[in-house]
């Protein structure tokens, strides 16, 4: 194996950098600029809630109130000059956290619909679902269940009325209360 030196002090084996190459550290630069770019679009509670340096916060406040292209421009390019000296593994989490927070709602909702039906249309799942969640009330849950089959025995138009809901509500705040 062949070995070059790019400093006196410093013996590199072949086809390996010593230093990044200059594309290698401006994609790394534009990266972390699109990362501060999204945390600019995060709301505000959200960006209170990182632990982000305080130059670093000042400067994506300060974005947010330029309203100049070349200004924002320029600001992020400073913001990404920031992010250097800051780790942003927990940055891009939170980022991809609140970018998957609406998945995540509907995934729940689909999940409490499907309890729904299945607590309506199979008589041992309101034994699953005590197995699944033990501190839910299981009285309260088998009435609305009991209203729920009835409703559905009621022509089209009356379907799905108040205890159908009732039902939903009581899945989903179940669900909720078990979700971190």
């Amino acid at each position: 194996m062949l070995m070059r030196r790019t400093d006196p002090n410093t013996v590199v084996p072949d086809g390996e950098a010593a230093t990044p190459s200059k594309t290698r550290r401006k994609r790394q630069m534009h990266q972390l600029q699109r990362l501060g770019q999204e945390l600019t679009e995060l709301p505000a509670q959200r960006l209170q809630e990182l632990d982000l340096p305080e130059r670093l916060r000042e400067a994506i406040t300060e974005f947010k109130r330029t309203r100049s292209h070349e200004g924002r421009r320029r600001q992020l390019q400073f913001i990404g000059k920031l992010m250097r000296e800051v780790d942003d593994a927990p940055l891009r989490a939170a980022v991809d956290a609140e970018h998957l927070a609406p998945a995540a709602a509907a995934l729940q909702l689909h999940e409490a619909e499907r309890w729904r039906l299945e607590l309506v249309n199979d008589d041992s799942a309101a034994d699953r679902w005590s197995h699944a969640h033990p501190a839910g009330d299981l009285q309260r849950l088998r009435a609305l269940v009991q209203a729920a089959r009835h409703e559905a025995g009621l022509p089209p138009g009356q379907r799905h009325g108040r205890a159908w809901r009732d039902l939903f509500r009581f899945v989903r705040g179940h669900l909720d209360a078990r979700a971190p």
